[in-house]
Parts: C-alpha cells; structure tokens; sequence
C-alpha cells in the first residue's frame, strides 16, 4: 500500500525513513524543489523540514500498525470484479449470527426455494402417475417412460446452461430458468388432457429448464462464498433441494384429493413465478453489486477470494482440455451414480411401498417423504463438518475424499438393509438411513465442482449433469423394464448398492481438491 522512501537528512540528524503516501509526495516534492533552488539556504529549510518528516514518519507508522482493511477498488464488470485488499490483513471469522444474518445466507436462501421448487415440479409426476397409469391403462414399464420423459430436456440442457451461467452469471439464467419450469408444470395438466404428445412435452421441457438449477447455484455460491464456508452454502440450498421432494411428495395427494390431478401442478407453478418476481427485486449476481451488503461482509468475502479466482469463462470453454484431466472424469462418475440412485428412489419408492408393502397412495408419499427431510437436516450438518475439517488444517482433497466416501458406501450398505426388511416402518428407516447419508456427496462432488476451476464450475456442472441424466433415464426407466423381466425391486436395489460401492473406489482414486489448470496445455 505504501512504499518505504529513504530521506537523507544534514550531518547531525540521524536517518529517517517514511513511508511515501501518494497523496503526501507534493509535500516532499515542494520540499525538494525549494532545497535545490537555492543552496545557500538548504541547510536551513532541511533543520525546519526534520519535525515535519518525524510527524510524517509516526503518522505513518500507526496507519501501518492498526488493523483495518482498505476500502476496496471494485470494478463495474459483474463477470470480472477486480479487488485491492490488504493481503496481510486476515478478517476475522463471523460468528453463526453475523453469518446466519448476512447478505450472502438471504442469497444463498432464495437459491434454496428456488431448487425446492424445482424439486416439487418434478416429484409431483412421482405421485401423479399412479392414477394416471390406472386412468389410462398404462403398464409399469410405460409409467417409467413417462416419468423419464422429464430426463429428456434434462439432459440437453445443463452443459449450455452452465456455460451461459459461467459468461452472464447465475441471476439472470436462473430466473428465465424458474420462469420457464414453472410454466412448463403449470401447462402440464392442459397437456395430460389433451394428448399423450403434449404431455410429454411439457414433461421435456420442465427439464429443459431445470437443467440450470444447479450450476447457477454452483455459479452464485464461488461468488457469494469464501473457501471456508461453501460446504455450508451447499449444504443450505441443497436442504431446499431435498425438502422439495419432502413438500411435493406430502403435499401432492392432499391437493389431488381438493383440487383433482391437476391441483399440484397449478399451485406449485404459480409459486414459481411469485419467486421470479422476488429474485429479480432482491438479489444481485455478486456482493459487489449489491446495494445491500455491508462494508464488513464485503471486505470480508473479498479479503478470502483468491487471486484470478473469478477471472471471466471463456464463452466457448475448452471441452478437450476439461475432459483431458482424470479430475473431471471423478466428477463425471460421481454425478452419474449420485443420480442413478437419486432419481430412481425419488421416482420408484412410492411404487416401492404401494407394491411390496401394500401401504395406499398416502402413506406411500409419506414413508417416501421423510428421507428427504432427512436429508436436508443432515445436509446442513455435514456441510458444517465438513468446514470444519479445513479449518482445522485438513487437506481440502481428503476432506472431499472423506465427504464423498460416506455419501456413497453409507447409501450403498443402508440399500443392502432396505432389502431385508420385513415392514414398511424398518424399510422407510432404512431408506431414511440411505438418503441421510446420500447428502454427504454434497460436500464431495458437488462443491468440488467449485474448487479444482472456479471459473469453469458452471460448464463442469453441465457435462457432469448431462452424463448424470443419462444414468438417471438409465435407471428410472431400466429399473420398470428390470421389474416386469425380474419380478423383483430388490434385484434392481442391490445392483444400485454395487454400483455405488464402485464409484466411492473410483471418486477417492482420480479426485483432487487442488485447482486444476485448464486453460493451458499440459
């Protein structure tokens, strides 16, 4: 901030030195000019200058010792915010007030609700689809293809969508993404009258649009978000994730039972727009250009933010350089089997109950539902551990390799339990125990995402997305063929407990939380 300036007094002084401030140097620069303009008097203007550098020297001196940052210099890019702090100077850490009350949790908490929503447009034809099937005679393995057609759109999207996040930012892409699903689930009971056609159209292109969701989120929290604090973010809004399947799944038969098959459709795509209109009001695509934030939070955040961290995508990303690297290919295995066994318990389990236990369309929604309100309060917490484990001085990459470990044998040993068990109370704790632990990926693959290319977290998401999509359709509508041929969901259960015990062996192989380089040749 300042530079040391070295003055050399008369003989008889002792040497001084000052730190040269800019904005002092006309004062030593009027000071010398005066000195060599006549010499028959600089001995005398250099006795009179020496208390006016002392005054210069400790004024300095204090300024350099007191703790304070800067105010920083941001510029007006929002993709390419360019920050001068004192990287000497550590803020302190806030305390669980000071962060529960920030700019950056109302942020982070608004991404919540916007992905519970997306999550309760989608499970919805999870419990919509028995009456229709029944309605309209369709077979398991039909009902499969119907509920996948959502995986259709799905997978078309999340690599433009993450490269469209990465160039313009989170904000706006998700809200033309929120605008887009919720039109698309309030259309859908307008589509199931009408024909088969539309109906999956309007299914396609919920997906589409959903296809966003999660690299805006990735996108919002790199820039909300210091190092030591994005598990807990993710942690956050993937609770609101999962209370969407929680919401959707316990509200939707109670709406069917007032308002007919259509009633959940219409109600959750009105409260989409709702949020739409609040997003775009309230929130701001990074904390410098928000008018809401405070000094503190925003020195803070600025003062963790690595150098080129948030240095601006290219708007082609380099896709052979980014599938070059074992690190993404970890990612691509694990979003692939994250949602295998995400989508074909949140799309089979309430068949699951109806069918081996015989429980009504109700209880079924409900013995689903509690494991996702599981795994949203168990999210939380292993995102705060996992936090702390860094702090704490653990390597980022064994922190991730820990995280993702438990997200993937937990859920592959509880699926074994869920086989076995002999009620719909023990498997519904089973599935509890599996969907729990399911959440510790959050703070693997999902927030890795973040750290080995911050500036390519949105595309990354995308390709990992799109190959996580193909193993969900994969799985959804493999697991309706796999039951009509086999006979038996309990098969189709432990085949998914194999392949999650192989991807945890895969993920701790190639992983790393180290910043991969990209953008060079290796």
């Amino acid at each position: 901030m300042y530079s040391p300036a070295t003055v050399t007094p008369p003989s008889g002084f002792p040497p001084a030195t000052i730190l040269q401030n800019p904005r002092k140097t006309r004062t030593i620069k009027s000071f010398s000019k005066s000195s060599s303009s006549s010499s028959s008097s600089s001995n005398s203007t250099l006795q009179t200058s020496k208390p006016t550098i002392q005054i210069h020297h400790e004024a300095c001196r204090t300024r350099m010792s007191s703790r304070f940052l800067p105010k920083p210099r941001v510029s007006s890019d929002d993709a390419q915010p360019t920050v001068s702090v004192n990287e000497d100077e550590e803020a302190s850490e806030p305390s669980f007030v000071e962060f529960i009350t920030s700019e950056r949790v109302k942020v982070v908490a608004m991404v919540a609700l916007a992905l519970a929503l997306c999550n309760a447009d989608r499970v919805v034809m999870s419990v919509a689809i028995v009456p229709l099937s029944q309605s309209r005679g369709w077979s398991q393995a039909f009902a499969g293809v119907v509920q996948s057609s959502f995986l259709w759109g799905y997978m078309i999207s999340p690599i433009a969508g993450g490269t469209l996040v990465d160039y313009y930012g989170g904000k706006i892409v998700m809200a033309c993404g929120v605008a887009l699903w919720s039109m698309a689930t309030f259309l859908t009971p307008w589509a199931a009258d009408h024909s088969l056609l539309a109906l999956l159209t309007m299914r396609a292109l919920l997906g589409v649009a959903e296809g966003v969701a999660l690299p805006c989120m990735n996108n919002m929290i790199a820039r909300w978000f210091p190092e030591t604090e994005r598990s807990r973010a993710v942690g956050l809004a993937m609770a609101g994730f999962q209370l969407g399947s929680a919401i959707g799944l316990t509200l939707s038969p109670i709406l069917m039972s007032q308002g007919g098959v259509g009633g959940p459709f219409i109600i959750f795509g009105l409260s989409g727009f709702l949020w739409v209109l609040v997003w775009v009001s309230a929130t701001s695509s990074t904390p410098e250009r928000s008018p809401q934030i405070t000094k503190y939070e925003l020195e803070y955040i600025q003062s963790k933010r690595k150098k080129g961290q948030m240095k601006t995508a290219k708007i082609i990303p380099p896709f052979r350089r980014l599938l070059s690297k074992l690190p993404t290919w970890s990612l691509i295995v694990a979003n692939s089997m994250h949602s295998w066994g995400f989508f074909v318990i949140l799309s089979w389990m309430p068949v699951y109950f109806k069918t081996i236990y015989h429980v009504d369309l109700r209880q079924a929604a409900w013995f689903s539902a509690v494991p996702w309100s599981m795994m949203a309060l168990v999210g939380y917490f292993a995102g705060v551990f996992s936090d702390k484990l860094i702090q704490s001085g653990m390597t980022i990459t064994l922190t991730r390799k820990i995280m993702q470990s438990i997200g993937f044998v937990g859920p592959g040993i509880a699926l074994i339990g869920l086989i076995m068990a002999k009620s719909p109370v023990v498997a519904s704790a089973w599935l509890t125990l599996a969907v729990g632990l399911k959440s510790f990926s959050h703070c693997g693959f999902l927030v890795n995402l973040q750290e080995i290319a911050p500036q390519y977290s949105g595309v990354l998401h995308g390709m990992s997305n799109t190959a996580g999509t193909l193993a969900a359709i994969l799985g959804t509508v493999g697991a309706g063929f796999f039951v009509e041929l086999v006979g038996s969901f309990q098969g189709f259960l432990l085949l998914t407990s194999l392949l999650y015990f192989s991807a945890a062996l895969f993920w701790n192989i190639f992983s790393t939380g180290e910043r991969v380089n990209f953008d060079e040749g290796s």
